[in-house]
């Protein structure tokens, strides 16, 4: 007697068979969907074979700061990583970081600086592409760029009002990353150009979803930040929630991550525009709103972006990236 008849060899064929074509189905689904992302990131973090570093410690380190959040992301800070170890273990992946930056208008007078001292600090060693939007194409300062780096100049139409400009942020980020950066590149980094590098900004700072901590409301009680309060608006944060408080000018995180933020505040802008509403602080709102629910995977510290007219708190070691002095009347289109 046979040890499996021929019925149930027959059905296990059938299925076999359902699998293969369920396989194909999903395969060529994913390579055609417009949402699907390729990425070459990895979790296993593996360190080289006899590197040696300073032996970590959970009893001793910074006790001035938090590092961890309730939800148990990481605070970075100085002091709680090693710069080493972490790109011994990211070079290795060959990753790809692209990084965006708006200037617009009379905001073209900061992107010299912004692009000489990212040269100098930001991801050094690693693959780095910056995009420039710009409705000056014509005055992007010509910076000479390392191995591996390069900038593409993305022209877009001017404005007369800033908080247009700031509104559509979200919108050319989703659709350069769905035209442009999908299946080749692996962490994206969205900062103002009104700002300039003053420390190492590097694999530390890697992660599925990154915010960065707002210098200026950091110290204060939630019900000081300046959330979007009107019940109406998508951009909503109720009295009594929220985290902290987030920066329009600096996030980031591995790209599909990013696309998903970036489409669905683009979206509940939309959404406000119709019903004649504008959030408080236009994509920024938005994106405060979206990491109170969606938490971020990693919180980097207000070294991250400071503010150059603020003098440091004893807990700021040091300023990594932080945002200049200037007179917005003068440089305002409004």
């Amino acid at each position: 007697m046979p040890l499996i008849n021929g019925k149930a060899v027959t059905a296990v064929l059938l299925i076999a068979l359902l699998l293969v074509i369920l396989y194909c189905y999903v395969s060529q689904s994913y390579r055609s969907d417009p949402e699907a992302f390729v990425t070459r990131h990895e979790l296993h973090l593996v360190s080289p074979d006899h590197l040696r570093y300073k032996q970590p410690s959970i009893v001793q380190g910074r006790t001035d700061v938090v590092a961890v959040t309730p939800w148990l992301a990481p605070v970075v800070w100085e002091g709680t990583f090693d710069s080493g170890l972490l790109d011994s273990i990211y070079r290795p992946k060959n990753i790809t970081v692209a990084a965006t930056v708006f200037a617009v208008g009379k905001y073209i007078m900061f992107l010299k600086d912004f692009l000489e001292t990212a040269e100098k600090y930001f991801f050094v060693g690693f693959r780095v592409h910056v995009y420039v939007f710009t409705d000056r194409p014509n005055e992007v300062p010509q910076v000479k760029m390392a191995a591996g780096r390069q900038l593409t100049v993305m022209p877009v139409p001017s404005s007369n009002r800033w908080q247009e400009i700031s509104a559509r942020r979200m919108e050319l980020i989703q659709t350069l990353i769905e035209k442009k950066l999908r299946n080749h590149t692996d962490y994206i980094f969205c900062l103002d150009v009104d700002s300039k590098f003053h420390g190492r900004w590097g694999t530390e700072s890697l992660g599925g979803l990154v915010a960065v901590i707002h210098p200026g409301y950091y110290r204060n009680e939630r019900s000081k930040f300046p959330y979007e309060r009107r019940p109406a608006s998508r951009a909503y944060v109720a009295p009594g929630e929220g985290d902290f408080y987030y920066c329009g000018g600096a996030f980031g995180g591995l790209l599909q991550e990013v696309h998903l933020l970036a489409k669905t505040c683009r979206q509940n802008f939309e959404a406000d525009a119709k019903v004649g509403i504008e959030a408080a602080w236009q994509e920024e709102s938005h994106l405060n709103r979206y990491m109170w629910i969606n938490k971020p995977s990693k919180v980097l510290s207000p070294e991250y972006l400071w503010q150059d007219f603020k003098s440091k708190n004893p807990e700021i070691q040091i300023i990594r990236f932080s945002g200049v002095v200037k007179n917005y009347a003068d440089i305002r289109p409004n």
